[in-house]
């Protein structure tokens, strides 16, 4: 499943540099996450790293893509194919 960024976002910056693989962007109001290329941080680490770094809890998983584990990790090697 991708994770979102929902309306309780202050804009504080800190999740956008933690995203392995470049997702979250600043939107029109708030920070976004491109759900193509969010994996979880499936394939770099144990853990989303915006959710870990986030102060206001404001990252869950987004219900309207919901991914398995495998599906995560077929994305996340599609993305790092491409970057090679």
């Amino acid at each position: 499943m991708a994770l979102m960024i929902t309306d309780e976002c202050i804009n504080c910056d800190v999740c956008e540099p933690e995203c392995p693989n470049n997702a979250i962007s600043q939107g029109a109001e708030i920070y976004e996450i491109d759900p193509n290329k969010c994996t979880e941080c499936v394939g770099h680490y144990d853990e989303p790293q915006c959710q870990q770094v986030c102060p206001v809890d404001c990252i869950p998983l987004n219900p309207d893509r919901v991914e398995s584990k495998d599906q995560l990790m077929d994305k996340f090697l599609k993305l790092t194919a491409q970057k090679s």
